[in-house]
């Protein structure tokens, strides 16, 4: 499952795996640039970039909430639907969160919804200590009694059976707030919860608990075990889970070392080359281990969101969930999206830029990174600095070089741009 960035890589693997959902071509009302509105055929191409890709949490989903950004895919994380949330006592379950929560996704035409299956109720828990999150006690630990754990998994799966699409088996279970238990439960834990889910309802996926790849320690410490356990199990997963948050000070290019390094403890572990590999939770800046947090704002922050569900295609991951999209700022975020906030544009320009449209390819020279796209006849490039600046000459039938605020400017084929870390997209005449 390693991907080298210096090579031309094909996402058709990728793409061909996840539904094809299709957002609109055009993107926020104030964008100054370009569309397109090709033929539902002409959408519905094999190899389109499907919705999917783009995934999100979005806070107060469980009420009302919902980003006029577009994506395709849909997290519930923070929003009061773990198992330590629901079944507060053995057998009695309050589901008006989750209740609440698919309804309105599928209100808003939503279809693709991701449901973490932990945490622990403090009832079922086997160790009970302070400090875990939910802050709920004996939230971090394994049930004392699978037999308790194989009870919930099947009330949620038979209650939301073709609603709730998929399962995420546990969050960031290599850091001991989250999990506190051995790597050999979890994965015990998964093969139960996957043998349940599919009895139930096959066409729902079944994704591995995530570990947080930011602390290296912790990975080695969690990971590879869990995988061999896997292994011995027989792969019970439809795809492995990672979380990508790099150091506070890092941008999108250190998210792709931690992703290609977590790569190569996948393949040592002999995971199929078929297996998916989700990122279900990632942003820039959080602080941690030493260092504060780091505000990206404007361009920086639009651009880091486009480049990071590109560089998706270019490692070969098969959907990202953005963390998160709030209704007011939040301080510990590094970047913000939140109505009217630039990084909730850079979805928009994903949706004009990505979704929908056949990704042919990215190529390294140097530290210019260049991302060919095609959609209805029309042809595009998307341009960046992997760090600092680089340069780039237009290429042959440049018309129009747009940045993700949909900033614009008439560009001639063979005029010199300096790139930045700020992707932008060349317009070739059709």
């Amino acid at each position: 499952m390693v991907r080298h960035r210096n090579k031309l890589i094909s996402a058709a693997a990728v793409i061909a795996a996840a539904t094809l959902t299709l957002s609109a071509c055009g993107g926020s009302s104030s964008s100054g640039e370009a569309t397109a509105s090709p033929s539902a055929s002409e959408t519905t191409a094999a190899n389109a970039v499907p919705a999917a890709l783009i995934g999100m949490q979005v806070e107060g989903v469980e009420g009302e909430s919902w980003p006029s950004a577009p994506f395709g895919a849909l997290r519930l994380w923070d929003n009061g639907t773990a198992w330590s949330q629901i079944e507060l006592k053995k057998g009695e379950f309050k589901w008006d969160n989750l209740d609440h929560a698919v309804a309105n996704a599928e209100a808003k035409g939503m279809t693709d919804i991701l449901q973490v299956l932990g945490t622990t109720p403090t009832w079922a828990a086997s160790k009970v200590s302070e400090g875990e999150y939910p802050p709920i006690p004996g939230a971090a630990s394994a049930p004392k009694d699978l037999a308790d754990w194989d009870a919930w998994v099947t009330a949620v799966v038979t209650k939301y059976k073709g609603r709730i699409t998929a399962y995420e088996i546990w969050n960031e279970a290599n850091l001991k707030m989250f999990f506190n238990g051995k790597p050999e439960k979890l994965a015990e834990m998964t093969k139960r919860a996957y043998d349940i889910i599919k009895s139930i309802d096959p066409e729902a996926k079944v994704i591995a608990a995530s570990p947080a790849l930011r602390l290296k320690s912790a990975v080695d410490r969690f990971f590879p075990t869990y995988l061999a356990e896997l292994a011995k199990a027989g792969w019970p997963v439809d795809a492995l889970s990672i979380h990508t948050y790099p150091d506070a000070n890092g941008d999108p290019a250190a998210r792709g070392a931690l992703i290609e390094a977590v790569q190569q403890i996948i393949t040592a572990a002999g995971a199929p080359a078929t297996l998916e590999l989700w990122d279900t939770e990632l942003n820039y800046g959080l602080a941690g281990l030493g260092l504060p947090k780091q505000d990206i704002t404007g361009a920086k922050a639009a651009g880091f969101i486009v480049r990071t569900y590109i560089d998706d295609l270019r490692y070969g991951i098969a959907r990202s969930y953005w963390y998160i999209w709030t209704q007011t700022p939040k301080e510990w975020l590094g970047i913000q999206a939140y109505p009217g906030a630039e990084a909730e544009q850079g979805f928009f320009a994903l949706d004009n830029w990505v979704t929908g449209a056949s990704y042919d390819g990215c190529t390294e020279n140097g530290n210019a990174v260049t991302c060919n796209f095609s959609k209805a006849g029309a042809k595009w490039i998307v341009a960046w600095a992997e760090t600092g600046t680089a340069q780039y000459t237009a290429p042959e039938g440049t018309q129009l070089v747009c940045d993700p605020l949909a900033n614009c400017t008439e560009t001639a084929a063979g005029t010199g741009i300096t790139l930045t870390e700020v992707p932008v997209r060349v317009y070739l005449q059709q």
